[in-house]
């Protein structure tokens, strides 16, 4: 998938475009590169089928420079931009504290054209000696870059599950393997992944390692064996591709999916019994292989229930499946509402109608429409008469949608915690999720304080995406968590994880915590356009990683019961 790669260019030449003080254009190229990152479909089918202009924001102009980039790995106009500024403008752009105009003023002032020149500028101090910016600016672009530097080269849960299912593809199209299959860190789903590992099972190892190095997306083959080879796909990610015997399948995609803590306790649990564990399978003192063909035979023949690969993170797993007393993880089938869709009557791509038509072929029995209420100038958002009118529309739509849609809104929560909903309006409304999108850099103590008016406010039904991380961009906001969701359980405030690739928030450890206290869940998209409703698997991962059952989940409810366990359903 060239998706990433195609989008880096594009997001890159916005930048450029912006800095000569183009007109509009730079909006269009990042609404185009959102779109194309977004998209689990890889973009070189899109292009080889004619069909790059049904993705949104790409129009014919874009769609060529789009196809000259899957036909070259370059874009010649790109190219020409970067000549006049000779500088990583994507790489600095994605450290806080750093736009396009602030990278050029660092490079004029200061010679700054990459990462490692902006680490030697902050560690000497001398980006404080720049006019307009100052030590406050110094100190928050060093956060940025320890936050960027422990994201670079690693990928979102949402972006390396679809790389991972079109590899598996291409490789089984070849007809060279029995199966393939994901492990390593995407297997345990956690929200980002520093490469890729794919193991499989082949009757013809020689030729299936050629046909793995031969993929058409590689750029480099840094290792190629008859057991192991390791490529360089053309956006920079690594994948491994291990060839393993049929009857040790199920102890290597054990060992391989870790994590590496988990391992050591069952390699420990084994070692007690006189045995041995390793990705050759489980073998007695005298050489008996005891189990290896499947993963499910190995944890029984350890005493075990089978562990799923979200929880093998060793926080409490192994005991819990020894006392019979693991969790029944939420499954995805029993997920079949959206509680958090957007439109293009805010800041969405698509209609009402796309959304709920989408919605319905992908099976969901319904979703919320949750613009955004208008609440700054730069971000488009509806007016109370704006929600009116939408209101009326998606009543009138649930007629003929194919599926039930809910009226909603997601409504800004300000500095001081307050929610700005048109209070005649709540009785019409099914579901009002409150956010905060601003001033996310307050004291612990003023960010409780928020959160816990919003999560108090009679009218608030979800609380959502509650931290406001931007995963590798931006960290969570602090806030005594303990106390809101322990506050949250009280009112009945459900609350959000939000399935977007780059959000996941609620994230695992403070799912966990937050069902520890009792409180409830709802899972999701914050679709801005109708592939991002695919990203529901992502925000069910994830809640899987916290432990969450079904019971834990508003959405896995049908849709009056949902109504009904809702805050102002009670």
């Amino acid at each position: 998938m060239k998706n990433a790669l195609v989008a880096k260019i594009l997001y890159e030449v916005a930048d450029l475009l912006e800095l000569e003080g183009v007109p509009f254009k730079p909006r269009a190229y990042r609404r185009a590169a959102r779109a194309i990152e977004d998209c689990p479909t890889p973009i070189e089918d899109l292009a080889a089928e004619g069909r790059l202009t049904e993705i949104a924001g790409v129009g014919e102009a874009i769609a060529q420079k789009v196809a000259e980039i899957v036909a070259t790995g370059k874009l010649a106009y790109h190219e020409e931009l970067k000549a006049k500024l000779p500088v990583e403008l994507r790489a600095l752009t994605q450290v806080e504290g750093i736009g396009p105009k602030t990278a050029r003023l660092l490079y004029e002032e200061l010679g700054i054209r990459n990462l490692a020149d902006l680490e030697r500028a902050a560690a000497e101090g001398r980006i404080r000696s720049v006019k307009g910016l100052g030590e406050k600016t110094e100190q928050k672009i060093r956060r940025g870059l320890a936050e960027t530097r422990g994201a670079e080269k690693r990928l979102l849960l949402g972006r390396a599950w679809p790389l991972a299912r079109h590899l598996v593809e291409q490789l089984m199209a070849t007809g060279l393997y029995r199966h393939v299959e994901p492990a390593g860190s995407l297997r345990r789903g956690k929200e980002t992944v520093g490469d890729l590992d794919l193991l499989a099972v082949s009757d013809r190892p020689d030729e299936a390692m050629r046909a793995f190095c031969s993929l058409p997306d590689v750029a480099e083959v840094l290792a190629q064996g008859p057991k192991r080879s390791s490529i360089r796909l053309s956006d920079g990610f690594q994948v491994d591709l291990r060839l393993v015997p049929a009857n040790a399948f199920g102890a290597a995609l054990q060992y391989f999916t870790g994590s590496k803590e988990h391992n050591i306790r069952l390699r420990e649990r084994a070692a007690a019994r006189g045995w041995k564990l390793s990705e050759y399978g489980l073998t007695s003192a005298d050489g008996e292989v005891l189990a290896g063909e499947d993963e499910a035979g190995i944890y029984r023949a350890l005493g075990l229930a089978y562990i799923p690969p979200e929880l093998r993170e060793d926080r409490g797993e192994i005991a819990a499946s020894e006392a019979g007393t693991l969790p029944e993880l939420v499954d995805a089938r029993r997920v079949r509402c959206d509680l958090h869709v957007h439109t293009d009557s805010s800041d969405g791509e698509a209609t009402l109608l796309a959304m709920a038509r989408a919605a319905a072929e992908r099976g969901l029995r319904a979703i919320a429409i949750t613009d955004h209420l208008r609440f700054a100038q730069a971000i488009p958002g509806l007016s109370a008469d704006d929600l009116r009118r939408q209101i009326e529309e998606v009543r009138r739509r649930n007629e003929t949608a194919g599926l039930t849609l809910l009226t909603g809104v997601e409504a800004n929560i300000a500095r001081d915690g307050t929610v700005d909903v048109p209070r005649d309006l709540l009785k019409d409304l099914d579901l009002v999720i409150a956010s905060v999108h601003t001033h996310l850099r307050l004291g612990r103590k003023e960010m409780t304080d928020r959160l816990l008016r919003a999560v108090e406010d009679e009218g608030v039904d979800i609380l959502g995406h509650p931290t406001g991380r931007l995963i590798g961009e931006r960290p969570p906001c602090e806030a005594d968590w303990d106390e809101v969701f322990r506050r949250a359980a009280k009112t009945g405030t459900a609350l959000e994880v939000n399935a977007h690739p780059q959000r996941l928030d609620l994230g695992a450890e403070l799912i966990r915590r937050a069902i520890g206290f009792g409180a409830r869940l709802a899972i999701g998209t914050d679709a801005h356009d109708v592939g991002h409703l695919d990203f529901l698997e992502f925000g069910v991962i994830t809640a899987r990683r916290g432990w969450a059952t079904a019971e834990h989940i508003l959405n896995t409810l049908p849709v009056e019961d949902l109504l009904a366990a809702r805050k102002r359903g009670r």
